[in-house]
């Protein structure tokens, strides 16, 4: 691959680098690593390296506890374990970002630049369902891959939004805890990954990338609570991208610092030296561009990972949000910093049908899984873009059905059907026949484009439940009153990802603990949970010996 590298970029490096120049070149003659990170929210490492058939010989990433390198031949992407959302296979130098951030329970953490999703689930698995997730991006297409890696990773506690960073100010000025700006760049850090980057840097150009970047991290700023902690990073070596970049931010936000990160295996020091700009007599520019010393490259002649650069940058400010301390912002004004132990699936207090929620009812028309749903607005799909319509009070649908109450309709499901899931208080929202659980604090997102507004549970019609995928991923086993349960390589499991309907012993359907409370009489019948090795995979519906597949087109193994 080394002739293949552009020339200019080549010439860039032996300058920059000098005596390690040739170090680095011979990096690009040496096989690509491979990376997966253990999802938190349904396993822990250790049951992981039981369970699982490549663990053996996987080894760890040294900056990621969850993160574990493994050999190609391993393929985990096809096996069932990536179904259950057990692991999200990630470049290793990838994972450093998020690990710098310092997420905790109860945190309001926005990634601005999610798609699709890898450090949004690495996010969620550290907050652990306790606070709130704002996954971001401008990109229309990639908020695709973005829902649906959120949605198998099992994570209950994110909103998905598709829009400009200079459109989320006037909803989120100040209200974020940890923000991530993996932000777009000229990608020289993966050439070695993906060769397809080295035809993109061409027309891909540092200097607009730059200009791209000032601006994101303009914007984010704003949204950063004081005390709060913005790490932006990207995965490219040029200077004008990383050092240059932090340095003329801080002069332009003199309320922000730069956090010295720890050096870790390999990592190396920011090169303030490589920043070309020069402003004679400028004292604020000088002690910006020194403090760039602090950030931390990730260079592939020193770690087994590509290239990667991240900056921490902290708010300068005693006092976090709402009066809370900046060093924890989560208080106990927020409800989700702390477990609740009633179940409360978004019921508790209030029901969708009552008077004041019904501005909690939003109807969408809309064509497809990934359809755009802007509160408050109606749209359609138009050429892959999203068009905006009437403002609708209430959701057409539901006026003519005044009877039927769909929050209702997911009690009744909530109670057939699932067993003693704690949930933290949320409102439920509907959308058309759409519902979803959104955690309690969360902004009014009227104006914005939406693609998830929260836990995407099911969809109620005519008086009954549909369960979603998200829904299935985001329980555990004994979360549901009836479970079915098949090995990695058992026949059924792989006809059931395929999408066949199935013929069960009723005998191989597990009960929950309290399966027979509320009218179940002990006989499986109706939805089943599906699990691999005991992990959710998706649903089936149940009747005298046959299982109705329920696993959604988009999901199944072709």
């Amino acid at each position: 691959m080394k002739t293949d590298l552009p020339q200019p970029f080549v010439e860039r490096m032996q300058e920059l680098l000098g005596g390690e120049f040739d170090r680095f070149m011979a990096s690009y003659d040496e096989p690509r690593l491979y990376g997966l990170r253990i999802n938190p929210l349904k396993i822990n490492a250790e049951d992981w390296k039981e369970l699982s058939p490549i663990a053996e010989s996987a080894k760890p990433i040294p900056w990621t506890p969850t993160g574990y390198y493994y050999s190609r031949d391993d393929r985990p992407a096809k096996h069932p374990h990536y179904n259950a959302g057990l692991y999200y296979i990630q470049e290793p130098s990838a994972m450093a970002p998020v690990e710098l951030l310092d997420v905790r329970p109860g945190h309001r953490v926005l990634d601005l630049c999610a798609a699709p999703g890898g450090k949004s689930t690495q996010i969620a698995g550290k907050l652990q369902g306790k606070g709130v997730l704002v996954a971001n991006d401008n990109g229309a297409e990639r908020t695709k891959a973005l829902a649906k890696n959120i949605e198998l990773a099992g994570v209950r506690n994110a909103v998905i939004l598709n829009e400009e960073p200079s459109n989320l100010a006037p909803k989120f000025a100040g209200w974020f805890d940890r923000i991530l700006v993996d932000a777009p760049c000229s990608g020289e850090g993966m050439f070695r990954k993906e060769e397809s980057m080295i035809a993109a840097w061409e027309s891909y150009k540092v200097e607009v990338c730059s200009k791209m970047q000032h601006d994101i991290l303009r914007h984010a700023a704003d949204l950063l609570a004081p005390g709060g902690r913005l790490v932006y990073s990207t995965c490219t070596f040029a200077p004008e991208e990383n050092e240059a970049q932090i340095a003329r931010f801080l002069v332009d936000r003199p309320d922000f610092e730069v956090m010295e990160a720890e050096l870790k295996d390999g990592w190396r020091r920011g090169r303030p030296d490589w920043i070309e700009e020069k402003r004679d007599g400028d004292a604020a520019w000088e002690e910006a561009v020194k403090a760039t010393a602090g950030t931390v490259r990730l260079w592939p002649h020193w770690i087994k990972g590509e290239g990667h650069y991240v900056a921490v940058l902290r708010r300068k400010a005693e006092a976090g949000p709402f009066g809370t301390n900046a060093a924890d912002p989560a208080g106990a004004d927020r409800p989700w910093a702390e477990p609740q132990e009633e179940a409360s699936w978004g019921l508790k207090g209030k029901k969708a049908s009552g008077g004041a929620d019904r501005a909690d009812k939003r109807y969408n028309r809309h064509s497809g899984e990934e359809a755009y749903i802007r509160a408050g607005v109606k749209e359609r799909r138009s050429g892959g873009k999203p068009a905006g319509g009437g403002r609708l009070g209430k959701s057409a649908k539901f006026a003519k059905e005044a009877s039927f109450d769909p929050a209702e309709a997911w009690a009744a499901f909530a109670r057939d059907v699932l067993r003693g899931v704690p949930e933290p208080d949320a409102r439920i929202i509907a959308y058309g026949a759409r519902l979803f659980l959104q955690p309690v604090g969360v902004p009014e997102l009227e104006g914005l484009k939406v693609v998830r507004p929260g836990w995407y549970i099911g969809d109620a019609e005519k008086g009954r439940f549909a369960p979603s995928q998200a829904l299935a991923l985001g329980l555990k086993r004994g979360q549901a009153a009836w479970s079915l349960n098949w090995a990695p390589e058992d026949e059924q499991l792989i006809r059931y990802l395929k999408g066949e309907t199935l013929f069960v012993d009723s005998s191989d359907i597990v009960p929950a603990d309290r399966a027979d409370e509320g009218g179940r009489n002990g006989s499986p019948r109706g939805y089943i949970l599906i699990c691999v090795d005991g992990y959710p995979i998706g649903w089936g519906i149940y009747a005298d010996g046959t299982l109705k597949n329920k696993l959604p087109a988009g999901w199944r193994v072709l």
